[in-house]
């Protein structure tokens, strides 16, 4: 494919113009060369690193993520084992979550199911809700 400017590199990889740029300045994208006339130029080499780039935010890996891979990438190390221990620490994020969220869900039937009981007209005045404020369960 050779060499591209930016706007064939956005419709090569369907990320933006905008969004490549933001790469380059957060270091994520090495810095484009530039013809005469001051447009970025690019190679094969931005297409691969932007595939990679959103692959890894597929599996939600953060911006600063990416670019620690980057990092022992370009130090001459193959960041394999580094990529693991990442998406290692992820797994276990989502885990923590599903269990903070079935405890969420758990609470949310509670309080639906101590509202069925509720009138209306017993909520006092001053209270926003007893829906709310009432114990669940």
């Amino acid at each position: 494919m050779g060499s591209m400017q930016i706007r064939d590199l956005a419709i090569a990889t369907g990320v933006p113009a905008q969004t490549i740029r933001f790469y380059e300045r957060r270091g994520l994208l090495p810095p484009a060369a530039r013809d005469r006339n001051g447009y970025r130029q690019y190679d094969e080499g931005a297409v691969s690193r932007l595939h990679f780039i959103r692959s890894a935010q597929t599996a939600a890996l953060t911006l600063t993520e990416i670019g620690s891979i980057i990092t022992v990438r370009e130090a001459g190390t193959a960041p394999c084992e580094h990529v693991s221990t990442l998406l290692d620490t992820k797994l276990k994020d989502v885990h923590r979550r599903q269990q903070e969220l079935a405890l969420l869900e758990t609470e949310l039937h509670q309080l639906i199911s101590a509202s069925h009981g509720l009138n209306p007209a017993d909520c006092a005045e001053g209270s926003v809700c007893h829906i709310i404020t009432q114990p669940a369960g």
